[in-house]
């Protein structure tokens, strides 16, 4: 029993029970052996004990099991013919315990079997060699000898692989007869080897016994030998299985990489579709070719572009026939894999449907492979029941019922069926090894429609004959094509400059879609007016104006559909100069759809006929929404930029108007040599307007100071605001004494804006001031030096600590307080209340910080609010901060002011009465 079976407490019932029967045996065999000691020859018993020994150290490994063997069985035999049974007993021990003990240390219950099986077995095959009855029957000396290794052999290994049997749960005859058996022959040329010995001794002396030292480690050599070339065949036979399978899954893993999917999504497939195909019973190399057929049958998506395969929505008739390639081109990049498994009929019928109606060849029926039927029925089972870009997953019982009604018509009725029995146990099984995203649907026919006829293209695009790809070029043009797009993309949304945008967008189209001349025109006012224009003919193309409908251009931009191969010619004014000559034979031209429709029409020129391909126009698809919304943004910012120069709120200028007119008055300063002076104004307080009195109170502010400032300037002045409560004022030829006494002129105007619309004085201004030249001779070091004056001016201003976000309500109210954990009311009079706090006059101690609650109304009890203690005065009162409001709360507190409004006024008034009355 090897060191590395199980442990003891890890045993089942029966192992441990059979162990521990052998150990009594042994240790039986053992006593038995020391009661009746005797010895022949004490020197030949130590000899033959050293050798075994040392065999005991010339082990090998079994093959598919933890157990050993030793040579050392040779001289146990030795030991059984020619020593008496003490000595036979102790070698055997010994040596069985040397084994054991290198190179491993095992425990003592390991030791003990170990130790007590081998006493067993050389006691039996002790007794079966000198017994009387089988000397009798049997007169061959050898063939006793035979019989005693035999018996020897049984019992060793039969105890070793029973153990083994009990604690791994393998057959024992599987044991005996895969790890064991091969070696019997070894024991039977031991026994032959230990009866030339015997005989030797007999005839000559025992001493000549150890000239056959070099023979037992030619035995032990061809044993290592023997077994390593097993153990190197079976790992290599092993690895090579494995690396097949690792080849596999890696393949599929790096093609669903492309589709966003994991090894889960690869897994799932595979459970699904091996299940269902032993559940029709399909064995073998079927079985095998659609395991790999499970985890390749995309294999050939690595000539799609990756644009289309992650594409989060429905594709277009261009992208669907792109699509529909990778079942081909899978079918042959699989044939040069040459498995030995039909895998390459499954991966090119895998879209094919019962009906007859998929693709690539419209095999129906029978006509699919069982494998693809299977396949195809899987993957579009679990296509619905995973997440997918533009969708959440649909419940298995919903696509149970979509999966049905396509039996008969897209899937095999049978499948179906194996379905919709097993399909819960599926998705538990599945589920073990957790479900990841899944492809992009394939299962998708869609039929060309046909422009109206207009005399400008053919209803089907095909590659001219000779530009087939082959499945290589494919790949590799579909990787390309992907990485010129996210370039593309990512140019496009660079710059907000029309010029700029179409220009890059040319340079960076031309390796996708070859092209001799580009045109990109505008439609404004019913006419395509050409914005961009490279290449042949420039000048021809740059003069052109086509109304919307006319020519190929027009009809392009009118029917939203586009052109394929049509005629340069027809564009209206293209030809119409006799002097004027075009090479140009061929056209490409698509509409631009914006946000609100056609803005304008993309046209390529080539001077081959028929030069563009269906591949061409698919990549012009796939990129025209993405140019169209650059150009309309880049309109949009082109008419901004143009018109936006005034503020919308106090219609001052704004910042771009601003900094133009510095510009411009600067240069005109130093033209002159005058100076001039800037006065950078901000306002101290503005936001608590907008806090306590709303924004719409502090835009009017914004608006009567914007037009104060600008009535308090001299004509030629420039006044503008900057953004938020900023305003920038520029006075060419003011002197520095002059623009000191300004200042002092405009601090009062937002002051009185401020008490206008507030009624009361909450805001003051800081201004500062820069003087060309001596502050800077441009407009960002005069901004800038000015802004850091008004920042220190800024820092000077005195704190309003007395200044409160809400509205002091001055009144006159008995009230009760609650404070925590008191047992009875405390009456206060409430003569100060706002919506964040109150005072209220009692003489009763509180703590600072301690919470309570204010009844405001004796009658109504939900006239209440809770606050916190923030400042006592003993035996005056306390000042209460109220809880941080939500909405109800707020509109209750509203309501409690207006309350509390209306009885100080109620009690004002009778006030007023009794003292008329006096």
């Amino acid at each position: 029993m090897s060191t590395s079976t199980h442990s003891w407490k890890g045993l089942p019932i029966g192992a441990k029970a059979f162990v521990g029967l052998v150990i009594v045996a042994g240790m039986v065999s053992l006593l038995e052996a020391a009661i009746h000691q005797s010895s022949k020859n004490i020197a030949e018993f130590i000899c033959y004990l050293g050798i075994a020994m040392l065999a005991s150290r010339l082990r090998v490994t079994l093959p598919g099991i933890t157990g050993t063997m030793s040579v050392n069985f040779l001289f146990i035999l030795v030991g059984i013919a020619e020593l008496s049974y003490a000595e036979a007993m102790t070698l055997g021990a010994i040596s069985m315990l040397a084994q054991s003990l290198y190179p491993s240390r095992p425990n003592a219950i390991q030791l003990a079997f170990n130790v007590c099986a081998g006493a067993l077995s050389t006691a039996l095959a002790y007794l079966v060699y000198h017994n009387p009855l089988a000397n009798q029957y049997i007169s061959s000396h050898p063939l006793i000898l035979c019989l005693a290794a035999s018996t020897y052999f049984i019992v060793n290994a039969g105890s070793i692989a029973a153990v083994i049997s009990f604690s791994e749960g393998k057959p024992l005859r599987q044991i005996l007869v895969d790890c064991y058996f091969w070696s019997f022959p070894y024991y039977l040329l031991g026994a032959g080897i230990a009866g030339v010995i015997g005989w030797f001794n007999r005839e000559f002396n025992w001493e000549t016994s150890l000239l056959f030292v070099p023979a037992i480690y030619v035995i032990y050599r061809s044993y290592r030998l023997y077994l390593g070339k097993l153990e190197d065949e079976k790992r290599h036979v092993e690895e090579i299985a494995d690396l097949h399978l690792r080849t596999i899954e890696a393949l599929a893993l790096a093609i669903e990489a492309k589709d966003q999917t994991t090894h889960d999504h690869l897994q799932r497939v595979r459970i699904y579709a091996i299940e269902v195909a032993k559940e029709l019973g399909m064995t073998g190399t079927e079985l095998e070719a659609l395991h790999a057929a499970s985890l390749l049958h995309d294999i050939g998506k690595l000539a799609v572009p990756e644009h289309i395969i992650a594409k989060p929505g429905r594709l277009t008739p261009e992208e669907f026939e792109k699509m529909k390639i990778h079942t081909v081109v899978g079918a042959e990049i699989l044939e040069r894999v040459r498995f030995p498994y039909p895998v390459v009929p499954i991966v090119r019928a895998h879209h094919e449907k019962w009906d007859g109606s998929g693709y690539p060849y419209g095999l129906k029926g029978a006509e699919i492979p069982i494998g693809a039927r299977i396949l195809s029925a899987v993957d579009y089972l679990d296509a619905l029941a995973s997440d997918r870009q533009y969708r959440r997953a649909m419940p298995l019982d919903e696509v149970m019922k979509r999966l049905s009604a396509e039996s008969g018509k897209s899937f095999d009725p049978k499948v179906v069926d194996v379905l919709k029995r097993r399909y819960r146990t599926l998705e538990n099984l599945a589920l073990a090894q957790a479900s990841g995203n899944v492809p992009l649907p394939t299962d998708l026919k869609i039929t060309h429609g046909h422009a109206p006829a207009a005399g400008y293209e053919n209803a089907a695009v095909s590659d001219a004959p000779g530009r087939e790809a082959t499945f290589l070029s494919s790949i590799a043009a579909a990787r390309q094509e992907a990485q010129s797009l996210f370039e593309l993309s990512q140019d496009l949304g660079a710059s907000l400059s029309l010029g700029e945008t179409l220009s890059v967008f040319s340079v960076k189209l031309k390796p996708m879609v070859p092209y001799d001349a580009i045109a990109i025109y505008i439609l404004r006012d019913e006419v395509l007016m050409p914005e961009y224009v490279n290449g042949d003919n420039y000048r021809l193309f740059s003069s052109l104006r086509i109304p919307l409908g006319d020519g190929l251009s027009g009809w392009v931009a009118q029917n939203k559909k586009p052109i394929v191969n049509g005629n340069p010619s027809v564009e209206p004014g293209y030809l119409n100069d006799p002097d004027k000559f075009s090479t140009l034979r061929s056209a490409l031209a698509l509409p631009l759809e914006g946000v609100g429709g056609v803005i304008g029409v993309l046209a390529l020129y080539r001077a081959e006929r028929d030069a563009f391909t269906s591949d061409h126009l698919r990549i012009l698809l796939a990129v025209s929404g993405k140019m169209a919304l650059a150009i309309e943004n880049a309109l949009k910012f082109q008419q901004a930029e143009s018109s936006a120069t005034t503020d919308y709120l106090t219609g001052l200028p704004n910042a771009r108007s601003l900094f133009l007119q510095l510009d411009r008055d600067l240069a005109r300063c130093k033209r002159d040599k005058e100076s001039l002076t800037l006065m950078v104004c901000d306002m101290n307080g503005f936001k608590k307007i907008n806090d306590r009195f709303g924004h719409l109170e502090g835009n009017r502010v914004l608006r009567l100071f914007a037009q104060a400032l600008k009535d308090s300037c001299r004509e030629y002045d420039y006044v503008a605001r900057m953004g938020g409560d900023e305003f920038v004022v520029i006075a060419p030829g003011l002197q520095a004494d002059a623009a000191a006494k300004k200042v002092e002129q405009i601090r009062p105007l937002a002051r009185q804006a401020g008490f206008d619309v507030c009624g009361e004085e909450i805001l003051s201004l800081s201004v500062g001031l820069a003087v060309s030249p001596a502050d800077g001779n441009d407009a960002e070091q005069l901004l800038a030096q000015a802004d850091r004056r008004m920042y220190m001016e800024k820092q000077k201003q005195p704190t309003q600590k007395d200044q409160r976000l809400h509205t002091r309500m001055k009144c006159r109210l008995t009230i009760e307080l609650h404070p925590q954990g008191a047992a009875a009311p405390i009456f206060g009079n409430l003569i100060d209340v706002s919506l964040g706090g109150c005072y209220v006059e009692t003489s009763a101690i509180l703590s600072p910080g301690s919470g309570l609650k204010i009844v405001f109304s004796i009658d109504d009890g939900t006239l209440s609010a809770e606050g916190t203690i923030a400042r006592v005065h003993p035996g005056s009162g306390v000042a209460v901060q109220f809880k941080e409001m939500s909405r109800e709360s707020r509109e209750k507190m509203y309501r409690i002011l207006e309350f509390v409004q209306s009885k100080t006024t109620l009690y004002n008034d009778r006030y007023m009465q009794n003292l008329l009355k006096r």
